[in-house]
């Protein structure tokens, strides 16, 4: 065999492991990407609401706050609750409202909803009314049975497309951080938020300011 016929397979083979190289790299930057999406889509420590000026003042414990008189009104929020029943968020102006953005999949939600189940009990006189957003739950009976499962006393609008999230203002909400809690003054305006799971003492550090307004 001459070197010209020679040269060719010389050079396949010293470009194989190039090839290799490169197809391994598209592979894991294929699952770094993957990845990223899942821990995004489920998140214990979000800060961030995606741009925008709500007026929020995040404190030192993740807790945004904004001032009574510079607060945005929460959207319309209304539809099929897990359960089957209709639902509006509105008819509940006259009482603060803690909503809370969740996931049966998400385990931080899991984490949280203990607390949520205890201190909404707790308040249910007190002129507090909690109400839930279930989302990405593509499936109502994994959503009611998380519901059975953590003893939730409240309901919850089954948004399992994120439709509901996306009708906040701008910066208010980010659609892949879950869990999300905001607080809603008695005039249906947004005064505290959370985008991270809540332990009892924080979920009653955004409750108890709100409803301590006359």
């Amino acid at each position: 065999m001459s070197a010209a016929s020679r040269a060719p397979q010389g050079t396949n083979r010293s470009n194989h492991p190039h090839r290799t190289t490169r197809a391994r790299r598209a592979v894991l930057a294929a699952g770094a990407a993957v990845a990223a999406l899942l821990v995004s889509a489920c998140s214990s420590g979000g800060t961030s609401g995606g741009g925008g000026d709500t007026n929020f003042v995040t404190g030192t414990d993740g807790i945004a706050t904004v001032a009574r008189g510079e607060r945005a009104a929460a959207p319309e929020l209304s539809g099929r609750t897990v359960t089957g029943d209709t639902l509006d968020v509105a008819d509940y102006k006259g009482k603060v409202v803690v909503l809370n953005v969740w996931g049966s999949w998400c385990n931080p939600c899991r984490a949280e909803a203990k607390y949520f189940a205890k201190v909404s009990k707790a308040y249910a006189g007190k002129g507090v009314q909690f109400v839930g957003i279930n989302t990405r739950d593509t499936n109502v009976k994994a959503a009611a049975a998380f519901e059975e499962d953590f003893g939730i006393p409240y309901p919850s609008l089954y948004d399992p497309a994120g439709k509901l999230m996306l009708r906040f203002e701008k910066g208010t909400l980010n659609p892949q951080t879950v869990p999300s809690t905001l607080v809603l003054d008695r005039d249906g305006r947004i005064a505290a938020r959370s985008l991270a799971a809540l332990s009892e003492e924080r979920l009653l550090k955004m409750l108890k300011p709100v409803l301590a307004e006359k």
